[in-house]
C-alpha cells in the first residue's frame, strides 16, 4: 500500500472517531433540550450531564487531528476547500464556539437558562448539518474554478437533492448514535426510567436513519455516477453495515445486551463510512484533487504518518482511561460521586 493510501486511511479513521464521539455529544445536547421542553428533564438530564461533563472538552480532538492532517498530507486541499468552505465552515466554527460557551454557562453558571439549553440543543443538529457540506462538495458539481479562482456555487448547493439528503442523513444519524449510546449508559446506571425513554428514542430514530441512507444512495447515483458504481462494487461492506444495524435493533428491541448493541451500531457506521470513503478514491475533491497527484512528497508524508499513528496510540489509551475513570465507573455512572 502506498504512503498516500496509508495517510488517507489514518485520517479517515480519525474522522470516523469524531463521527462517533461527536454524534453522542451533539445528540445528547438535543435530547437534553427536548426533555426539558417536554417536561421529561427529570428523567434523563442528570444522566446526560454525567456523560457530558468529563468528555465535552475532548470531543474535538479527532476533528482537529483530521483537518491538520488533511492539509499536511494534501496541501492543495487547503486552497480548494479553504475557499469552498468559507461560508459553511465559518458557520460551523461559530456554532462550535456557541456550543462550548453556552455549555459552560449552563453547567457552571449560577443561573439556569432555557436560552442556554435551546442553543445547546440546536447546535447539536446544526453543526453536523453544516459540517456535512464538506462531504457534499467533495462529490463535485458545486465549485467553479476560473483562472485559478475557486468559488462555491451556493445556489446549486442549496437546490441539490443530494446536498439535502446528506444533511438529513447527518442529523438523524447523530440522533440515532447518541440515543443508542445513552440507552447503554442508562442501563449501566441502572436508571430504568431513563433507559425506557432512551430505548424508545433509539428505536424511533433507527427508521429515519435507514430511510435517509437509502435516500442518499439514490441521490448520489444521480449526482456522481462514478462514485455510486464504485460503492456498488463494495456491496459487501454495506451489507455488513445493514447486518450490524439489524443486530443492534434486535438487541435494543428485546431489551438486552445494550453494550453489544452499541458496538453493533459502531460497526454499522464503520463499514458504511469506510465503504463510502473507499468508493470515493482516488478523489478527495472530484474532479480536482486526488490522493496521488496532490499528496505531499514521500518523506514528509511518511513523517506525518508516523506522527499521526503515534498520536492515535496516545489518544486511544487516554480516552479509555477517561472512560474507566468516569463513564464506566459504577459509582460515577449511578451519580454516587
Amino acid at each position: 500500500m502506498s504512503y498516500e493510501l496509508i495517510g488517507i486511511a489514518v485520517l479517515w479513521f480519525f474522522l470516523y472517531g469524531y463521527l462517533i464521539v461527536a454524534s453522542i455529544d451533539f445528540g445528547a445536547g438535543f435530547f437534553a433540550y427536548y426533555a426539558k421542553v417536554t417536561g421529561k428533564n427529570h428523567i434523563i438530564n442528570k444522566l446526560i450531564a454525567r456523560y457530558l461533563s468529563p468528555v465535552w472538552e475532548v470531543t474535538n480532538v479527532f476533528f482537529v487531528f483530521f483537518f491538520v492532517g488533511l492539509v499536511g498530507f494534501f496541501p492543495d486541499s487547503a486552497y480548494y476547500y479553504g475557499t469552498a468552505l468559507l461560508v459553511p465552515g465559518s458557520i460551523a466554527i461559530i456554532l462550535l464556539a456557541i456550543r462550548g460557551s453556552f455549555y459552560a454557562f449552563e453547567n457552571y453558571g449560577s443561573k439556569k437558562s432555557n436560552g442556554y439549553m435551546f442553543l445547546y440543543g440546536a447546535t447539536g443538529l446544526l453543526i453536523p448539518a453544516s459540517l456535512s457540506t464538506a462531504l457534499t462538495i467533495s462529490e463535485g458539481g458545486f465549485l467553479e474554478v476560473k483562472e485559478e479562482q475557486v468559488s462555491l456555487e451556493m445556489s446549486k448547493l442549496l437546490t441539490s437533492p443530494y446536498s439535502w439528503s446528506v444533511v438529513f442523513l447527518a442529523i438523524v444519524s447523530v440522533l440515532f448514535i447518541s440515543a443508542s449510546f445513552l440507552t447503554f449508559y442508562a442501563n449501566r446506571a441502572n436508571d430504568q426510567a431513563a433507559l425506557k425513554l432512551m430505548r424508545s428514542y433509539a428505536l424511533f430514530w433507527s427508521i429515519p436513519t435507514i430511510i435517509a441512507s437509502l435516500t442518499t444512495f439514490i441521490a448520489l447515483s444521480q449526482h456522481n455516477e462514478q462514485h455510486f458504481e464504485n460503492m456498488m462494487d463494495l456491496w459487501w461492506m454495506f451489507g455488513l453495515s445493514v447486518g450490524f444495524f439489524m443486530i443492534a435493533m434486535l438487541l435494543i428491541y428485546k431489551g438486552k445486551q445494550y453494550g453489544l448493541a452499541f458496538c453493533a451500531v459502531m460497526f454499522q457506521f464503520f463499514f458504511a463510512f469506510f465503504g463510502y470513503g473507499v468508493g470515493h478514491l482516488p478523489y478527495l475533491l472530484y474532479p480536482y484533487l486526488t490522493v496521488y497527484e496532490n499528496a505531499t512528497h514521500q518523506t514528509m508524508g511518511t513523517a506525518l504518518i508516523i506522527a499521526f499513528i503515534a498520536g492515535l496510540f496516545l489518544l486511544i489509551p487516554s480516552l479509555l482511561l477517561l472512560m474507566k475513570m468516569f463513564l464506566f465507573d459504577a459509582d460515577y455512572v449511578k451519580g454516587k460521586r
